[in-house]
C-alpha cells in the first residue's frame, strides 16, 4: 500500500514523516511517497496535499498532469487530505483572489474558500481547536491561512474558527485550513490513515 504526499511545492516532509510515525504507531505496513510527477497518484490508496502557495501549487499540478489523475482518484473515493494550501486546492470554488490569478482549483469538495482568511490580520498563530472528529482540543498551527466561507450540502463542517469554517470533510475528502504536521499529535493523521485503511 502507498500513501502519496504531493511534493511539487510546499510543506512536504513534514507531512511524510507525521505519516510515518502513525503507520508506526499503528504497526501498519504501508510505504509513504513523494509525488513529484505524473503515474504516481494511481498507485496510492491515500493522497495528502499539503501547504504551500496556492496559485503555484494549482499551476505545476496542472501542467504536471497530477491534477487530472487526483480528479480521477476522488472520483474513485480514494482519501485525500488537503492542508492550508491544499484547502483551497480542493475546493470547489475561490473568492476573488482567486479568480484575478486564475487558479485551476480541483473542484473536488463542495466548498467555497476565502485564499488569505487569516492571512491579513494575523500572518501566524496558534489556537485550541475544538474538532468534531477528536474528544480532546487540538492545537492548529495556521500560517497566513485559508478558510472555508460556505458549503453545499454533501459537506460536514468538522470545526470553526471566527465565523469561518477551519476544518470540513466530504465523502474520503478532509479539508484542514491548519497543519497539523507541525504538532506532535498524530490523531488527525490517524484519523486520515483509518480512511485509507477502511476504503
Amino acid at each position: 500500500m502507498k500513501i502519496g504526499v504531493i511534493a511539487i511545492q510546499g510543506a512536504v516532509s513534514e507531512h511524510i514523516d507525521a505519516l510515518r510515525r502513525a503507520l508506526r504507531e499503528r504497526g501498519a505496513d504501508a510505504e509513504v511517497v513523494a509525488i513529484k510527477h505524473k503515474g504516481i497518484v494511481p498507485e496510492c490508496s491515500g493522497i495528502v496535499i499539503p501547504g504551500g502557495e496556492s496559485t503555484t501549487l494549482c499551476r505545476l499540478l496542472a501542467r504536471e498532469g497530477i491534477a487530472e489523475e487526483i480528479k480521477d482518484a476522488a472520483a474513485r473515493e480514494v482519501p485525500i487530505l488537503g492542508t492550508c494550501a491544499g484547502l483551497i486546492v480542493i475546493a470547489k470554488e475561490g473568492d476573488e483572489q482567486v479568480e484575478k490569478t486564475s487558479q485551476e482549483l480541483l473542484g473536488i469538495m463542495d466548498t467555497k474558500v476565502n485564499r488569505n482568511a487569516f492571512g491579513r490580520q494575523r500572518a501566524s498563530f496558534e489556537a485550541e481547536l475544538e474538532i468534531d472528529l477528536l474528544d480532546s482540543p487540538f492545537t492548529g498551527v495556521f500560517i497566513r491561512a485559508p478558510g472555508i466561507v460556505s458549503c453545499g450540502p454533501g459537506v460536514r463542517v468538522l470545526s470553526r474558527l471566527d465565523d469561518l469554517i477551519i476544518a470540513a470533510e466530504q465523502g474520503n475528502v478532509l479539508a484542514l485550513a491548519f497543519h497539523p504536521e507541525l504538532t506532535g499529535d498524530l490523531r488527525i493523521h490517524q484519523y486520515f490513515l483509518d480512511k485509507v485503511f477502511n476504503c
